[in-house]
């Protein structure tokens, strides 16, 4: 409990049931828990308690979730701040619309409180996660990528990875859960190449998990892709 009470998350929803309901299981949790009922309260409270952690619904009056997002993140103090989205409507183009304003997480409606709270545990382990040893070195499980020295070991044994893959790897596992859309890796990892496709992505991609097994990189439809934490 002493490492989440410090931890202040906001929730914003216009149905007040919902907002209840969250509330209640995160303080529970023993958050801080602070609650708006659109985008535009939504961006107010956030100035003012500075949260962790934000959960926006999509669909709300006023100012959505979407345009509530993109406007903080323009904001330096909400550079680092996690944003989950929470919304019924779970067609791909509001999952990709969210992804590409900043969020870090989507949750479905219809809630499960436990099925939450484990999830918001998670997010915010990410920024406790000892993964980094050095600036150059990251530990994660069994696994250990040394950027410097362009090695992975997985469980002591040397992987021989590509460049390019080695490279993508270490951008994924940098944020163990993070999604990095597709345009994201393209411009980190490859820069301004004009022969790089999607497709390019997705041969790493395979050939990262032929080499070190389905379970650390997993697809996100239509978005892209994340490291899992386990």
């Amino acid at each position: 409990m002493s490492t989440t009470a410090k931890q202040k998350i906001l929730i914003v929803d216009d149905e007040p049931d919902i907002l209840e309901l969250i509330e209640y299981n995160l303080k529970k949790e023993g958050y801080q828990v602070y609650t708006a009922r659109n985008g535009q309260e939504a961006v107010a409270e956030a100035k003012k308690v500075q949260p962790d952690l934000i959960v926006l619904d999509i669909m709300m009056p006023k100012m959505d979730g979407i345009e509530a997002c993109r406007i903080m993140r323009t904001m330096p103090e909400f550079k680092s701040t996690f944003m989950v989205f929470l919304t019924a409507r779970s067609e791909e183009y509001s999952e990709i619309a969210g992804f590409n304003v900043g969020a870090d997480d989507y949750i479905a409606k219809p809630i499960k409180p436990r099925a939450l709270v484990s999830r918001i545990n998670a997010i915010l382990r990410r920024n406790a996660t000892p993964e980094e040893v050095t600036d150059n070195k990251l530990e994660i499980g069994d696994l250990v990528i040394d950027r410097e020295a362009y090695l992975v070991y997985q469980g002591g044994n040397k992987v021989v990875l590509a460049k390019k893959e080695f490279e993508l790897l270490y951008l994924l596992a940098s944020k163990p859960g993070k999604v990095y859309t597709r345009e994201v890796i393209l411009k980190n990892i490859w820069e301004d190449s004009v022969v790089v496709t999607n497709r390019t992505i997705d041969v790493h991609i395979r050939k990262i998990r032929e080499k070190l097994g389905e379970t650390y990189v997993s697809t996100v439809k239509g978005v892209g892709y994340k490291f899992e934490l386990s």
